[in-house]
């Protein structure tokens, strides 16, 4: 992995800190959504009711083209590394697909024209889709979005656009993998943050070492267990 990707790796871990900003964020909006309704339907956003399944699955939302654009963007801004997981690692797309189904349906038509504007720009820059660039031409349109210099962008802003994804990304890998990211505490075991306990025993409250136990079982393993069960 580059210089490059550490750096953008380590802004990301450290704007996340503990892990506990992302959590809060989602499940903030996550409580906007009433709970009598069910995910927004359109023809690009078909009934989402099934158990999520954390990892590169979409559906809920995003068709297959713009799945892909949307996972290698993620990437590109948390890059995996051996022993480092990155937004494919975590199923980030698994949970911007199921969040824009959900909880964030009002910027269904943000991402609609974001993405097709990211196509417009790298096909105008590159001659290709974002997709098929190399990872240091990813980089370059990444970091002209990031600083407002490229063209081909009115609604959104190429700079509202870097920083919605960004923070989606952030969320994928840091938020309750119950939202369908953060696969297997992918993001939370990379900032050693231990997730919700039922309890905390004595010998935990009084030790002055970092907490290390395993985060407890979130809701969609245990409905994965049931399923195998049955």
């Amino acid at each position: 992995m580059s210089e490059h990707d550490e750096g953008r790796r380590a802004f990301i871990v450290g704007a996340v800190g503990a892990g506990a900003v992302a959590s809060t964020l989602v499940q903030t909006a996550y409580a906007k959504t009433p709970a009598h309704q069910p995910p927004h339907k359109t023809a690009e956003a078909p009934d989402t009711t099934h158990v999520i399944d954390n990892g590169d699955a979409h559906g809920a939302f995003f068709n297959d083209d713009n799945a892909a654009t949307v996972a290698a963007f993620a990437e590109r801004l948390m890059p995996g590394a051996p022993g480092k997981p990155g937004a494919r690692d975590a199923g980030v797309l698994n949970y911007i697909d199921l969040a824009l189904a959900g909880a964030y349906t009002d910027q269904q038509d943000f991402y609609r024209r974001g993405l097709a504007q990211l196509d417009a720009y790298c096909r105008k820059a590159h001659s290709q889709s974002f997709v098929k660039l190399t990872p240091a031409q990813q980089d370059e349109v990444i970091g002209a979005m990031e600083q407002g210099k490229a063209s081909e962008f009115t609604y959104p802003t190429a700079q509202a656009f870097f920083n919605v994804l960004r923070t989606h990304t952030m969320e994928g890998m840091f938020a309750d993998p119950v939202y369908g990211g953060n696969k297997d505490f992918a993001g939370w075991r990379l900032v050693g943050f231990p997730g919700t306990q039922l309890y905390y025993t004595p010998a935990d409250m009084a030790s002055k070492q970092a907490f290390t136990r395993a985060p407890i079982v979130g809701l969609q393993a245990q409905a994965k267990a049931s399923t195998r069960k049955v």
